[in-house]
């Protein structure tokens, strides 16, 4: 495992919290101190695409109060969750951290939470979702047709995909490092709603093991919701997509990282998706 200087003395990197942000000032601060007070290890890698509400400014003005701990990555316009997250992935595969975390800025991810996640990734799982659908998962208030259109969603990318994940939208997930490894990211096609399950379809192809852990999802209090009608539709689009590739193309193929691993995962491993039913 490699080590870094990110402040005086070496430290192994172990677990690094991704959250991408886009007008997030009202939770942003919050967020942050709420991850890193959990005296757990967490770092925290915020990627800011050009917020004008000067989200990243507030990050900026964090440095200091947590040296080694904080950390941003600015881009140019409004480029979608899914390229904020693989710019994410490949940052901290770069600086060697283990457990690779997405999370919400918003609160609707729980941060006392990402020790479960955390745990079960440590014990075995590959994969660890943060799941809504499970025993033990649950929503807070969210009005009713979103709740609808969120289970609707699991739903059918389940029947569409086979799939055997009961919250494959989720956004509260960790990642071992091996995962990300061994998924080529130039191939991952989407970059907004169906981002989030493209990446699970693609290790539960390669191979890896899942695990889903309940969680209670609750609703933003602060800042605009980013859900529109594009990101949906390409959820639904994405994921015929998804079905269709993996039908008539190799699949596999196309999303192994072969210069990391030339032996498919899928090849010598079996896929084991472990969740309370």
């Amino acid at each position: 495992m490699p080590k870094f200087e990110n402040k005086p003395g070496s430290i192994i990197l172990e677990k690094i919290v991704i959250i991408p942000t886009f007008n997030e000032k009202e939770n942003i601060e919050k967020i942050i101190h709420a991850v890193i007070n959990l005296n757990l290890g967490y770092h925290i890698l915020i990627i800011d695409d050009s917020s004008p509400d000067g989200t990243a400014q507030l990050v900026k003005s964090l440095f200091s109060t947590f040296p080694g701990q904080l950390f941003l990555e600015e881009r140019h316009g409004k480029q979608g969750l899914g390229t904020a997250y693989i710019h994410g992935f490949r940052w901290a595969l770069e600086k060697g951290y283990r457990y690779i975390f997405e999370m919400d800025a918003d609160f609707s991810h729980n941060p006392s939470d990402l020790e479960r996640l955390y745990q079960a990734c440590a014990s075995g799982a590959d994969v660890a979702v943060g799941s809504r659908y499970i025993k033990g998962g649950a929503v807070a208030n969210w009005p009713a047709n979103r709740i609808l259109l969120s289970k609707g969603a699991s739903l059918y990318t389940r029947i569409i995909t086979w799939m055997p994940i009961k919250d494959p939208t989720a956004g509260f997930v960790c990642y071992r490092r091996e995962v990300l490894e061994n998924i080529n990211l130039d191939n991952i096609s989407f970059v907004g709603y169906a981002f989030q399950i493209e990446m699970k379809f693609a290790a539960w192809k390669l191979g890896f093991k899942v695990k889903e852990v309940p969680i209670t999802f609750i609703d933003r209090q602060e800042g605009v919701s980013k859900m529109n009608k594009g990101i949906i539709k390409e959820g639904v689009w994405g994921v015929l997509e998804l079905r269709w590739q993996s039908m008539f193309k190799n699949y596999r193929n196309r999303v192994i990282n072969k210069s990391y691993n030339p032996t498919p995962m899928f090849a010598h491993k079996t896929s084991i998706l472990e969740g309370e039913n």
